[in-house]
């Protein structure tokens, strides 16, 4: 079985800090993309922050400067450090990957094929 388990989601006040953890298992690839994707006000999936196993990310412009992404390939698993959180950054958030390392696009959510469950964040002003 391949699973994305995502923990650390929790409610925070605006201005506070969250860090979500994705633990990945039953995967066996060298080279890959893992993101974070979020729900907007209508259900539309964001991509939030992406990065590969180069370590090279990608950020949604609305959290560039707050938030960072990390992944550390030892442990399998990817963080997401929330900085400054803001009312609008609330929302569920899911982890995701693209098993073929493909072109791992935030905007769309189609590049990735592989889904956590979700864990929620509330930023409250």
């Amino acid at each position: 079985q391949i699973d994305l388990v995502e923990s650390g989601g929790g409610s925070v006040q605006a201005g506070g800090s969250l860090t979500l953890t994705c633990v990945a298992s039953g995967y066996n690839e060298d080279s890959y993309w893992m993101a974070w994707f979020r729900d907007g006000p209508q259900n539309v999936r964001e991509g939030v922050a992406a990065i590969d196993t180069s370590g090279a990310t990608r950020y949604v412009d609305s959290v560039k400067g707050r938030f960072t992404i990390s992944l550390d390939k030892s442990k399998d698993t990817v963080y997401l450090q929330m900085d400054s959180l803001k009312p609008e950054d609330s929302g569920m958030y899911y982890c995701a990957k693209d098993l073929d390392y493909g072109l791992g696009r935030l905007e769309e959510p189609g590049d990735f094929t592989a889904w956590g469950r979700g864990t929620q964040v509330t930023v409250s002003s």
